[in-house]
């Protein structure tokens, strides 16, 4: 995603400074933890770090009751108690989303990106709104700091680099560079959005239990299973 060649850079720069400016410049450390790599921090939250994405999708009344089992003003009101004053009661840094986190650790590990940079990466604030009088939804993700490459680093993995492939942004574009890398941000972020909904839908119409118990557990014994 760029930052090891950042690092490099600064590295050359802070050396052709002490070999032609500043003799007795001592260098503590190349990172002095403003960036802020791995962590959550305000400054990613405000100021966006690698890519920042939004998101928006309109799902009609049909799809929401028939498809998703809720409805658009239960969705909404979820959103509101459970996304953002839940979210703000317990202090979260850019945790205003049901579980963003799953998705982007996913497609990081499944694209070769690093997965501890989903620290950031997962900062996201998911909103909704009943549109065209009430009948619609509107839902939309905001995430300022997707950090994301399609060169170098676990993008060179077969397995990674077969994904990145399947979704068209493996390597670098030459026609538009940093295309791919933006597209893939893009692609965690619609991603995101489809996690939100689905996660939502199941705790409005109450089937997340029963959902997990059903999908998420197996029905063998796997202790009797042999190898």
């Amino acid at each position: 995603m760029g930052m090891n060649m950042v690092s490099k850079g600064v590295d050359n720069t802070l050396e052709f400074l002490r070999r032609n400016d500043f003799p007795d410049m001592d260098v503590i450390g190349i990172s002095g933890n403003f960036c802020s790599d791995k962590k959550a921090a305000a400054v990613n939250w405000i100021e966006g770090r690698g890519k920042s994405v939004v998101c928006e999708a309109i799902i009609r009344e049909e799809v929401v009751k028939n498809v998703l089992k809720t409805s658009v003003a239960a969705l909404v009101e979820l959103n509101m108690l459970k996304n953002l004053a839940g979210s703000a009661v317990a202090g979260a840094l850019g945790g205003f989303n049901a579980h963003a986190g799953n998705i982007v650790t996913a497609v990081f590990i499944a694209t070769g990106q690093d997965p501890a940079q989903n620290v950031e990466s997962s900062q996201c604030i998911t909103m909704m709104e009943a549109v065209n009088d009430g009948k619609d939804l509107h839902i939309s993700v905001s995430m300022p700091s997707i950090e994301v490459g399609t060169v170098g680093g676990g993008t060179q993995l077969a397995s990674q680099s077969a994904c990145l492939n399947l979704l068209g942004v493996k390597g670098a574009s030459k026609d538009l560079p940093g295309s791919n890398s933006r597209l893939l941000a893009s692609i965690v972020a619609g991603s995101v959005l489809a996690g939100e909904l689905s996660l939502m839908s199941a705790i409005a119409a109450g089937q997340l239990v029963s959902s997990h118990m059903k999908y998420n557990r197996s029905s063998k014994d796997v202790s009797k299973v042999s190898a």
